[in-house]
């Protein structure tokens, strides 16, 4: 029989515990916040860099409003503070091409209201005992807010990356790491194993609940794709031959005269890239990055291999070959440390293929969290006994053949907002966000 996954870190946990870390939560994404909007000006705050970005100060008030309207009124059931602009940030009512012709907050009265927002929410996680509704046992709505903070972080800082002009953002970069001389690729041994959590006290509605799924041997690769492999595939005529491509994927490169990555440029013989307003040659050992689903899926078919499939991702990043348990990290159960995992924006790229050898797998997968999203072959589904909770707009409207799955993290999202069970999904035609991807093969049906 199937181990169960890990117990939840919070079960039992003295409530003092669980407001400190709802708190820390809370506090290091506020500070995240400050940093992506206090380093360009008004006219930057409220310009619109892309039709598929929200001007930066349309997130800054969302994140207020989405604060209020969970901790303020939902949790602790008071009068709203500003019930008139519930209909300006409401992600559901306004495209985001949209945004920037709405009577918005201006920066500094959005500031305030955050920091009014905040007061107020710290004060409702002071007097909480964490029990009584779905909503507040062991913090789940103010972790759930922390993590939607977080997640809009990430978005402002693709943001930043679309942003023309110069660099505004700095930090230091991964360190120096020798290069990977492992295996290419690790055998995953067939069978079941627990996907999924019905125990991780913050995960959202659609990693929920913990189920069985069989999954038959394969082979992943060890470490995500670089961009020198990639450029070999682009070398080798990959965005010119119509064999390697979907249907849907060749129509769409052909359409809009994709032939590389996006923020990529041949010059003088080598190729470059933008990077947050600096240009720079591509470092051939980094994971590629802003790649959509198509030019995943055409590489790996190039390679003669393919995506993994949600499941396989989650078997290769959470079984444990000893116990058959399913760990909430790759690495085990303990929250991220920095030498595990490239998380948080401590850096603004991702870490050489091969790095942090103290986060891989118990199978012996490098980078399954931080660094690049990955792509799977995955529809965004539901599991077996789904339940919309709190919102059904979180996941459930967005379920079908129209949205393909993404798993890991990037460099751009914080230990909250990531772990071993978390979902991200995005149209099959997005490169804007820190999407990369690993490839995969089956194995014999005896390997074990």
């Amino acid at each position: 029989m199937t181990a169960p996954e890990t117990p939840a870190p919070t079960h039992g946990v003295d409530p003092e515990i669980l407001r400190e870390r709802a708190l820390a939560a809370l506090t290091t994404a506020r500070a995240r916040t400050a940093l992506l909007t206090s380093a360009v000006d008004e006219p930057d705050l409220t310009a619109q860099h892309s039709p598929l970005m929200s001007p930066l100060v349309w997130d800054l008030a969302h994140i207020g409003n989405q604060e209020e309207l969970w901790l303020l009124r939902n949790v602790a059931g008071r009068e709203a503070i500003r019930p008139e602009i519930d209909g300006l940030y409401d992600a559901f009512e306004h495209p985001r091409a949209e945004r920037p012709s709405l009577p918005l907050l201006p920066p500094e009265e959005a500031r305030r209201y955050l920091a009014e927002v905040r007061g107020r929410a710290l004060d409702v996680l002071e007097g909480s005992d964490f029990h009584g509704t779905r909503l507040t046992e062991a913090g789940f709505a103010f972790g759930m807010i922390a993590q939607h903070e977080q997640q809009h972080d990430e978005t402002m800082l693709i943001t930043h990356q679309l942003r023309r002009g110069p660099a505004v953002l700095s930090a230091p970069d991964p360190g120096p790491a020798p290069l990977f001389t492992g295996p290419d690729e690790v055998l995953v041994p067939g069978g079941e194993f627990m996907m999924g959590t019905s125990t991780e006290p913050w995960a959202l509605d659609n990693e929920r609940p913990a189920h069985r799924r069989v999954v038959p041997p394969f082979h992943i690769d060890t470490t995500p794709v670089t961009n020198g492999a990639y450029q070999a595939f682009i070398e080798d005529g990959g965005y010119e031959d119509e064999r390697w491509w979907t249907a849907r994927g060749w129509d769409h490169i052909r359409a809009h005269g994709i032939t590389a990555p996006l923020f990529w440029r041949r010059e003088g013989g080598q190729w470059l890239r933008r990077r947050f307003g600096v240009t720079e040659v591509v470092p051939a050992d980094e994971p590629v990055l802003h790649v959509c689903w198509y030019e995943a899926d055409a590489y790996a078919r190039w390679a003669g291999r393919r995506l993994p499939t949600e499941a396989e991702w989650e078997k290769a990043a959470r079984h444990d070959p000893v116990t058959g348990r399913s760990t909430r990290y790759p690495w085990g159960d303990a929250d991220p440390t920095p030498d595990q995992a490239n998380l948080g924006q401590r850096h603004l790229r991702p870490a050489p293929a091969g790095s942090y050898p103290e986060g891989a797998s118990l199978l012996g997968v490098r980078q399954l969290i931080g660094d690049v999203w990955e792509w799977t072959s995955s529809d965004f589904l539901p599991y077996p006994g789904f339940t919309a909770f709190p919102y059904k707009e979180y996941s459930e409207v967005f379920f079908g053949p129209e949205y393909k799955v993404l798993r890991g993290g990037s460099f751009a999202v914080d230990q909250v907002a990531c772990r071993g069970t978390f979902r991200n999904w995005d149209y099959p035609i997005r490169r804007q966000i820190f999407s990369g991807f690993r490839t995969a093969r089956d194995a014999s049906p005896e390997a074990v």
